[in-house]
């Protein structure tokens, strides 16, 4: 596997249509992901004083969280009224080597920030609702 730029490490936001458009969040300047895994533990008097984990049970989800400069775009909106109305929509995490990962996610935070001699920029963060797929 060769190493990927981060820059190519994109969030977008479906427009809500079927079949789904994605639209890139324009402005972001980072992203970040998370798959979370919540372990079951089946530890008996058996495991020898080690722990023994079921695999393929718990829950799963994943965490898409994001910085970036605000420009006013169409998903900039799309993504805030999502967060204003707790709606859950289509997004998709795409990587330079050409995966992507797809799914539901609901918007858990939005921020907005500006100083008075700087751009106006923001954060977000989602958790998933539901399987993520690559496609």
């Amino acid at each position: 596997m060769t190493a990927e730029k981060g820059s190519a490490f994109l969030l977008k936001i479906s427009d809500g249509e079927s079949p789904a458009n994605y639209t890139t969040m324009a402005g972001l300047r980072t992203t970040h992901m998370s798959v979370n895994g919540e372990p079951v533990a089946i530890t008996n008097k058996d495991s020898g004083g080690w722990r023994q984990l079921l695999s393929g049970a718990g829950v799963r989800s994943v965490s898409v969280s994001g910085a970036g400069v605000f420009t006013g775009s169409d998903a900039e909106t799309r993504i805030r009224d999502h967060a204003l109305n707790g709606l859950i929509d289509a997004y998709q995490l795409s990587f330079e080597g050409g995966e992507i990962l797809q799914g539901d996610f609901l918007v858990t935070r939005l921020d907005y920030s500006g100083d008075y001699n700087g751009e106006r920029s923001y954060t977000l963060s989602l958790e998933s609702s539901g399987a993520i797929v690559n496609v």
